[in-house]
């Protein structure tokens, strides 16, 4: 049973977190480490609250357990063995860490694969082969997020890569095996947050908090690297690359509304 939890805290979460997003090219060092982390926490919560809203307490927490709990896994793994994102490291400043992974990682993973899952749900067909584009248009949201966060997140020096070759053109520092492990990760990601957190009979919960939590993530992440950032490249990869899941979904949402 989907939960009483009202739109009120859904939104001020969301909100908030668009704020402190906003605020990031405005800071610079402890300002701008404490704001990502605590940015990272409310788009989290947005998105576990969102989930709670549709599918209950018990959908909130298995949305936060599954995909925390699997990109906690999948990111203990990489650090330990390479695979499936290739050898790369943590530099500890990101806060607390359990298995060598700062908190705050799982819960960026939770952050963008609920909305994602719910994108994928909303352009998905219904009839044969839903379950299929479902899982494949959230997943492709998910990995496709990652053009801008690693060119951020390793200038930003939080994490490296020991070998960084072959790379897309405009974006080194990060190798292909990186997208390719993030792509395979996020399809067991996806595909296990849609086979066990209830999808809803019908519309009953409005699309806004997925829609302001993709829409902003895609379209402030790509203003961002172009004008604020000075990362073309992140922004023409990321912007196209995300742009043909979320642009088709929030015209979606538009015409119903």
């Amino acid at each position: 049973m989907p939960s009483r939890l009202g739109p009120a805290l859904a939104g001020a979460l969301t909100g908030a977190a668009v704020l402190t997003q906003v605020a990031h090219p405005l800071l610079r060092g402890e300002a701008l480490r404490r704001t990502t982390i605590g940015s990272v926490g409310l788009f989290c919560a947005a998105a576990v609250t969102d989930a709670t809203r549709r599918a209950g307490v018990r959908g909130g927490a298995t949305a936060l357990a599954v995909a925390g709990g699997l990109g906690l896994v999948a990111e203990a793994v990489g650090t330990r063995t390479g695979r499936p994102f290739g050898r790369y490291r943590y530099a500890g400043t990101l806060g607390p860490q359990v298995l060598d992974v700062p908190v705050v990682v799982p819960l960026a993973w939770t952050m963008v694969a609920w909305p994602a899952v719910q994108l994928g749900r909303r352009l998905a067909p219904r009839g044969r082969g839903r379950h299929a584009v479902t899982v494949g248009a959230a997943a492709w949201t998910l990995a496709s997020w990652d053009l801008f966060l690693d060119p951020q997140m390793t200038a930003a020096g939080h994490w490296s890569f020991e070998a960084p070759h072959p790379h897309l053109p405009g974006l080194p520092g990060i190798p292909l095996s990186n997208y390719a492990g993030w792509l395979l990760t996020a399809t067991g990601v996806c595909a296990a947050l849609h086979a066990l957190v209830p999808e809803e009979r019908e519309a009953v919960v409005p699309q806004a908090v997925p829609g302001w939590l993709l829409g902003w993530t895609w379209l402030g992440s790509t203003l961002g690297n172009a004008v604020f950032f000075r990362r073309p490249a992140a922004a023409a990869w990321g912007g196209a690359a995300m742009g043909l899941t979320v642009a088709p979904y929030l015209r979606s949402l538009r015409r119903r509304a």
